[in-house]
């Protein structure tokens, strides 16, 4: 069998772009080079498409605040004949190589939101993960829980703030409907960028400004006192669920640090010793949870789970970190899968959808 064109793309506009750095170096260095020519794309803050031709692409690359892409002059783009896609020179406009198969290891906006997936649609590639519709769901913590709200999934209780209406907005308004303690969050975001953990009106009104600098849009919520249990999916019309990991943080919560900085900022349990009937109801409601959006692909649910044994959806993630220490290939990996056959699935899935999308007719 010929090798499939396989194109990655890393870094991107977003708060999450060294995670993005992160996950691509992973996943470049554990896929199977006998199956794929691989194309390495780095997109800087800016939004540029850079190709690099060897798999040395970044500088401080063991560095996890210092990691960043190479300076590189040859930047390209995606174009399409109609029925092919091509990798393209930007300055001679001179084609590269055709792309079978993009995997977008792209984090939060511009990465997992809908918008580079709305760019692969246009350009008739097929691409590894949820489809633009449900990334820009599944991105809307708002949305997202209005959803499952209606389809009778627990979620905790939350109010929306904007930077239009924030002055008439104040923390003793919110503790009658949320308690004392809250959670503040941009709508689109993910990683806990610009999430805080507040208990009295200067903390909160804090929290509003900065969480602003990240979205327009702000969840306050509940605080929902449980650990965190995450359950990974796989799949396009008949997804898979895998064992039920745990998080366990040191710190107040679940932070920016505690997952990508800190050593000791989480403990993890892979799975979580449980019931098989709750694990089951967990992995039930995961699947449910990733359906009612319309997700395809993979994504990461993450919910809090009491001390009563029940559990509240905190949030889907749509496209999970890929790093060696991340949650969703190593819920897989505990569940019998391991990573470079998790990312051989991953890769089909992608293509399979896009083979049915291209049965459609378009025309009358």
């Amino acid at each position: 069998m010929s090798r499939l064109n396989l194109a990655i793309l890393i870094g991107g506009k977003s708060t999450e772009h060294e995670i993005s750095l992160r996950s691509g170096r992973s996943i470049i260095q554990a896929l199977n080079k006998e199956k794929y020519n691989v194309s390495i794309i780095g997109i800087d803050k800016n939004g540029k498409w850079f190709l690099y031709e060897s798999e040395d692409f970044l500088d401080h690359a063991d560095d996890n605040k210092k990691i960043c892409l190479k300076p590189s002059s040859n930047q390209v783009y995606l174009d399409t004949d109609g029925i092919n896609t091509y990798l393209n020179a930007k300055e001679s406009n001179k084609t590269l190589c055709q792309i079978d198969v993009v995997f977008p290891a792209l984090h939060g906006a511009y990465g997992e939101d809908g918008v580079v997936q709305g760019l692969f649609r246009s350009v008739n590639v097929a691409f590894v993960g949820v489809d633009l519709l449900a990334s820009a769901v599944g991105m809307d913590k708002d949305i997202a829980k209005r959803l499952w709200r209606d389809a009778g999934i627990p979620i905790a209780k939350f109010v929306i703030v904007t930077s239009s209406n924030k002055s008439e907005v104040t923390y003793d308004d919110l503790v009658n409907e949320l308690g004392e303690v809250m959670f503040v969050k941009p709508a689109n975001a993910g990683s806990s960028v610009g999430v805080h953990k507040v208990t009295n009106a200067n903390e909160f009104v804090a929290a509003i400004e900065d969480a602003l600098k990240y979205d327009r849009k702000l969840l306050v919520e509940e605080a929902v006192i449980g650990i965190e249990v995450e359950c990974a999916i796989l799949g396009n019309s008949n997804p898979k669920a895998t064992v039920i990991g745990g998080i366990v943080p040191t710190d107040k919560f679940y932070s920016y640090d505690a997952k990508y900085i800190s050593t000791t900022g989480a403990k993890l349990m892979l799975p979580v010793p449980m019931e098989e009937k709750l694990s089951t109801y967990i992995q039930e409601t995961a699947i449910k949870a990733y359906t009612c959006i319309g997700a395809e692909g993979l994504s990461r649910v993450d919910f809090f789970l009491k001390e009563d044994n029940t559990i509240i959806l905190n949030e889907i993630n749509t496209l999970p970190g890929f790093t060696s220490i991340s949650m969703y290939p190593k819920l897989w990996e505990a569940s019998g899968v391991p990573y470079s056959e998790l990312l051989d699935k991953l890769i089909n899935l992608g293509i399979e959808r896009h083979q049915e999308i291209k049965n459609l007719k378009t025309v009358w």
